[in-house]
Parts: C-alpha cells; structure tokens; sequence
C-alpha cells in the first residue's frame, strides 16, 4: 500500500518520499512524518510508525529531507530552517493531491522542525513528537569536537551515526537562531510528547520543557526504557499504535464526529468553548462535535468553519431538507436538493425591498440546484418551499437574544 513519490524543494532539488495509504478503505485522515536527524525516510522507526498508522486507517509520508536518502541537494549548505521549509512543501504536494495533512509527526530533531512548521500548514490540527529536543540548539552537541574548527573555518567534517557528514558554521549559526519557545507557546494544535526517560542522546528534561511550555490539550507518553532511535521493532510498533489512538480524538472523521469528553451527549441545546490563545472553539450541538474558527486573514488557523459560515449551513441545510420534505410529500421526482449559500454585507441603500435605508444589513444569498424531473411549474414552487424553511423564517423574523451569566461547566 505504499507508492514513491517525488516533489521540488523550495530549490528546485526533488526530494523522495513514500505514501503509504491505509491497509483498506480511504483514509481517516493523513500524516507528514519528519525523520530524525541524518537519518532517512527508511530508518526502522519512520517504517513501523507509518505501518501502525496504516493500519489504523492514516495516509503517511515520509521523506527524505534535502540532501538525506534518495533526495537530492547538498546536506552541507542545509540547517534545521531548510528542513521546515521541506516540511511545508511536501504539505503543499499533499494538499495537491486533496490530502493535507492534519496529523504532523516528527521523530527527534525532525518532531522539533514539525513544532516549527505547523503554523505554516493551516490543515494541522495535531502535532505529536518522539524523542526530540526543546531547542534545535541542543544537536549541536553533536558536533562539539569540531565546534571550534567549523567556526574558525566555516566548515568541518563530523562523524554522525558512523557516517562523516560536512556541518558548515551557518549551520551552527541557524541552530542558534531559533526561538523556540514563542512557537511552543503559540502552537494552537493539539499535542503529544512521546520520550523515553532512558534515553541518552536527548535527555528527558527536554519533554518536560515542552510540555511546560505548550497549551492544552497536551499529551505526555513515557516509551519506558526505549531508545533514542526506537531501534527495537515493538518499540517503535508500540510508539505507532498509541500515536494513531491519540491522533484519533483529534483528527479525520472520528474526532469531527464522536463526543469528546468535555461533550454532554443529553445537552439539548449548543455550548461552545473558546479558549484565551485563539479563535478555535469546540462546539457541543445536542451531542454532536462540531468546530469553528476564523481564517488566517482574521488572526485564526482555518481550523473550521467560520461562525458565519455555519450560520449559513443552518440555512442551506435546512433549505435542502424542507424541499426534500415537500418532494416526498407531493411524491415529486426529485432525486437531491443542491442548495448554496454564501453570506455578506451589504449597504442598506442597495436592496430595494429592506426597510432599514441606512448602513449596512446582512445578505445571505442562496442558490437552489433541483436533481430530478421536474417540471417548470414544479421547479417554481419548489422555489417558493425554500422561503418556507424554519431558519429561513427565523433569520427574516423578530429576534430575542437572552444572555445571563452560567457556572462553568465541570463535565
């Protein structure tokens, strides 16, 4: 189930990569895994991750970043900044394709480049990271024999992971220059950390200060006495199963649709929950999970749909639902009910049958396409049914908003 695929660095270099699609059925939602640093798309970890995640129903790619594996370009003039831009393309060639990736994985200095470029992929809604640094800074130690060589001369030749690579200063210089705990702080997404106390190559204290830093919802796994490289496979097979159960409350079809803890199925009425760093809100309808949030060009992350957005939902679901009820009642030939709406503001001079005649006023256009054999005459009643839905009157009648103050919800 897996296919290799090929997209461009911001460069022009092509950069390798497999998606792996779910064992059966579409996917649930898709997955951009970041390999570790120097490693390749194919090291065990990156393989048995996105085979649990499969198997769970995920999309996975996994590439090779600029100059690792069978992507070309030089690893020499690459940092840690070039390996978010990776990221973002090899989103751009998801989204393409119709599969944005909502579920972002990075596994040591790659879950910290994946922290980086989530606000860079709007469809992101959950961001989980294995074995990674708090600061890119921090493989720097890595090369701490050649430190001062490279610096002196700009460049030196290191052993990493019994391979010699070159590590140029600028490389060391843009390490330095990341501010990573501005972007924890405001990652917005839902998050996991996955670390191993015994694990010598990036020390534990680093998952403690990610999630110090991050917001909720977050999420800590402790992988017991793994790894750095999660070499043993039911390690790494262990890390992907409770990565696609965590990932399932948060994205693809299951989390849009199933109650969530804080939901009260027995609710009757709507309850929306928005927290202090953003526009995301979580909305309970009579037990049914929904989501809101403002474009990017509003200050939100494209989350969900605007609050106007789903104020036009309402009129155009309960459009198509009132003709598709009048159709079965007179018996009609109708096979679907397409109905539009888009919303906007309009000065008040500007429509001829509203009473106000100054500032503006709200239009929600709506566009009826009727399925089916109808007739002409039959067509334009439908059209007069459509003025007879219940939001339609509601939106068009005498409104009372009521607001009082309410305890905070404990459930």
């Amino acid at each position: 189930m897996s296919s290799k695929v090929t997209f461009n660095n911001k460069a022009g270099d092509v950069l390798v990569g497999d998606l792996v699609q779910p064992v059966s059925g579409a996917p649930v939602a898709t997955c951009l895994f970041a390999h570790c640093f120097t490693c390749s798309r194919n090291v065990k970890a990156a393989r048995n991750i996105s085979r649990a995640l499969s198997q769970a129903g995920f999309a996975v790619l996994r590439f090779d970043f600029t100059g690792l594996g069978q992507s070309a370009g030089e690893f020499a003039d690459t940092n840690f900044s070039h390996n978010v831009d990776d990221l973002v393309v090899a989103a751009d060639f998801l989204r393409a394709r119709g599969q944005a990736p909502t579920l972002l994985v990075g596994h040591s200095l790659g879950g910290t480049a994946v922290l980086k470029a989530a606000q860079r992929i709007p469809e992101s809604q959950a961001v989980a990271t294995i074995g990674s640094p708090a600061d890119p800074a921090h493989v720097a130690h890595l090369v701490s024999d050649s430190e001062g060589e490279i610096r002196r001369a700009g460049a030196a030749k290191v052993n990493l992971g019994g391979r010699p690579f070159t590590i140029k200063k600028q490389f060391l210089g843009d390490l330095e220059s990341q501010k990573m705990s501005t972007v924890v702080r405001g990652l917005r997404r839902s998050l996991l950390i996955m670390h191993s106390p015994a694990d010598k190559i990036v020390g534990i204290d680093n998952a403690s200060e990610l999630f110090a830093l991050a917001l909720h919802p977050k999420s800590f796994v402790s992988l017991d006495d793994t790894d750095h490289l999660l070499s043993a496979e039911a390690d790494s097979l262990y890390a992907g199963a409770v990565l696609a159960a965590w990932a399932s409350r948060y994205v693809g079809a299951a989390a849009a649709q199933a109650p969530g803890p804080q939901d009260d199925a027995s609710l009757t009425g709507v309850r929306a929950r928005t927290r202090s760093d953003g526009f995301y809100t979580e909305i309970n309808a009579a037990g049914h999970a929904l989501q809101a949030d403002e474009p990017v060009s509003y200050g939100g992350n494209n989350r969900g749909p605007s609050p106007y957005d789903l104020l036009s939902a309402a009129l155009a679901a309960c459009t198509s639902m009132t003709l598709g009820m009048y159709a079965r009642h007179k018996e009609l030939a109708l096979r679907e009910a397409h109905v539009t709406v888009t919303h906007s503001k309009i000065h008040a001079k500007d429509c001829e049958h509203c009473e106000s005649t100054a500032g503006k006023i709200d239009r929600f256009e709506r566009r009826i396409a009727l399925d089916g054999d109808l007739d002409e005459d039959q067509r334009q009643r439908m059209l007069e049914i459509a003025d007879r839905c219940p939001v339609h009157r509601t939106l068009e009648g005498e409104i009372d908003v009521v607001t009082a103050l309410a305890d905070v919800p404990r459930n």
